[in-house]
């Protein structure tokens, strides 16, 4: 990798473009010299290092239907710089461990704006989605870079709370393994990651390891370790391309279903157990999604769930269902030895979504029967094959939940619409503007706050994972800033834990989500408690909906995690 990757930004003018060779270091397009400087490189030196360029595909087939003609899309490539190493979507998996810090370098070679076939913006922001990583390696909304830039991505590969309480390598208990990158360009995210400028990255450690034959011994990757990344696309009656319209500020609901940048495909599977890390990859559509049988849907099929937004529960749970907002991750285990006993003598089982959802407001709540819903994706079994993966029925143990602390202050979101366009705490989104300061090392409690019955907002915090401590009901009553309520019931479309139950030690949780979040599906008229640690890294962060409409229409603000400074702004 030429030139190395260095602890500052590489800001020499490329005199090519006129720019600087490096786009790490500009904030909102403009250079803030002496800016960006890796946190921890000199500690946690890279070891590996990764290289992705992001180009056009125009060539792109989301279905073997002719009638159906090729798209252009935008995406990540193999990291070759032949015109042959094709932008594909979803974006190449990327394998990363713990303990072994990496560098990710993507170059910007998308074409020019009015080349861009109707929507997305060649300027863009990579965000590791749910990583602890340092702003300037974050991916923010607000860090973008130019074509015929690059940018290094640089993470220490630790776990959150290595610089402080679990030095050197950070506690155990907050390992991540279901990531996925995206697009973050502050006001283009919802058409840029649409175009498809979106992939997985998965983590392992000494205990999630990839083989089944160590560690917790969960199905090995890649033969039984499959992503599955879910998203709509709604095409032109006309011409059969992928459109976008860029003056719905609702949301957008597609029209066909794809997963893996498919629609409907089939995967064909053996009689064993498999591990599915599934991604709600937006942009606005919320999923329940169950395995039907087409030849006898009524039939109940039921499954495990081993993660939530990437991190391994406690322990497996057994459901029928799981619902998924946009940005969410479930890691599920599927026996396929027991769903042929199931179904019979046939072999197909299907992954269905059987949530109605109208528009961009959120799910009606209706739930259809079985094989009334949208299929996802067909399963097709095969014959038997060995299996030295763990039984989910015997209950292993998974790392333990961290403790949750006493709070240093409490704050108040309320998450609102406003002259047409969406607010927090009745304020725009400003790259400019840190709305409050979280001090380092500390605690906090976050009431995130719907005072509307007819929306739903999937909210995301980067750098720090939080935990659900209640979901209440505000019943109407939240018309600005009013913190807690008391009532405990679950909203207006409440989630029944798919058959798991709900927590009775945290009030209206189902128990699918009693786990570490980096996501949280705010329900109407509902205000979730959200408990914080916010360590290692200084900086400045994003909290939005992940609606990624939603967002580029103001739904976010930005904060900052300082050593020592103490803001106790409850309404910030």
């Amino acid at each position: 990798m030429a030139p190395a990757p260095s602890i500052c930004p590489n800001n020499a003018i490329n005199p090519a473009t006129g720019l600087p060779f490096e786009g790490r270091g500009q904030f909102n397009g403009a250079l803030v010299p002496g800016s960006d400087c890796f946190q921890f490189f000199n500690q946690y030196p890279p070891q590996r290092y990764f290289v992705q360029r992001m180009r056009a595909n125009t060539n792109f087939r989301i279905t073997s239907d002719t009638k159906i003609p090729a798209q252009t899309i935008w995406g990540f490539n193999q990291g070759g710089s032949a015109a042959s190493d094709v932008a594909v979507f979803p974006g190449p998996t990327i394998v990363t461990r713990y303990q072994q810090p990496w560098v990710v370098r993507r170059f910007n070679e998308l074409p020019t704006q009015d080349q861009n076939g109707g929507f997305g913006v060649p300027e863009m922001s990579t965000h590791l989605h749910n990583f602890h990583s340092a702003p300037e390696s974050d991916g923010g909304p607000c860090r973008w870079f130019f074509r015929g830039q690059y940018f290094d991505y640089y993470h220490a590969a630790q776990q959150a709370g290595f610089a402080f309480d679990f030095q050197p390598n950070g506690d155990v208990r907050e390992s991540l393994s279901t990531l996925w990158y995206h697009d973050h360009r502050i006001e283009h995210t919802a058409e840029n990651t649409y175009k498809g400028l979106v992939g997985f990255q998965f983590m392992f450690n000494q205990f999630d390891t990839g083989d089944e034959g160590t560690g917790f011994h969960l199905p090995s990757y890649p033969q039984f370790d499959i992503p599955l990344m879910l998203n709509d696309k709604l095409l032109d009656s006309t011409t059969g391309l992928i459109c976008f319209d860029t003056f719905n500020f609702k949301g957008l609901i597609g029209d066909v279903q794809l997963v893996n940048g498919v629609i409907q495909p089939f995967l064909s599977v053996n009689k064993r157990r498999y591990r599915f890390r599934v991604l709600n990859a937006g942009p606005s559509r919320f999923y329940e999604l169950f395995l039907t049988d087409p030849l006898s849907p009524g039939t109940v099929i039921p499954f495990w769930v081993i993660a939530n937004d990437g991190n391994l529960l406690p322990t497996p749970l057994q459901v029928t269902s799981f619902r998924v907002g946009v940005a969410e991750r479930y890691d599920i285990i599927i026996d396929f030895n027991q769903v042929k006993t199931l179904i019979g003598a046939h072999t197909t089982v299907r992954l269905e979504n059987r949530l109605e959802q109208t528009d961009g407001q959120g799910p009606t709540c209706n739930i259809f029967p079985g094989g009334q819903g949208i299929y996802c994706l067909e399963f097709r079994i095969g014959s038997a094959v060995a299996d030295g993966s763990v039984n989910p029925a015997t209950h292993p143990q998974f790392y333990q939940l961290p403790s949750v602390i006493t709070p240093r202050v409490t704050r108040n979101f309320v998450f609102d619409r406003s002259n047409g366009q969406w607010v927090i705490n009745d304020r725009f989104a400003a790259c400019t503007e840190m709305r409050f300061t979280v001090e380092q090392n500390t605690a906090e409690n976050w009431n995130i706050i719907n005072p509307r019955s007819d929306w739903q907002h999937p909210i995301h915090i980067h750098d720090e994972e939080h935990r659900i401590l209640s979901r209440s009901n505000n019943g109407g009553h939240h018309s600005s800033l009013s913190g807690a309520v008391s009532s405990f019931s679950r909203g207006d479309c409440p989630f029944d834990g798919g058959g798991a139950g709900i927590s009775t030690q945290f009030p209206g949780v189902p128990n699918v989500e009693v786990s570490r979040k980096d996501v949280t599906r705010l329900q109407q008229d509902e205000t979730n408690l959200l408990f914080f640690r916010f360590r290692d890294f200084a900086g400045d962060y994003p909290m939005h909906c992940h609606n990624v409409v939603h967002e580029d229409h103001a739904m976010m603000l930005a904060f900052e995690v300082q050593p020592g400074v103490i803001d106790d702004n409850p309404n910030p």
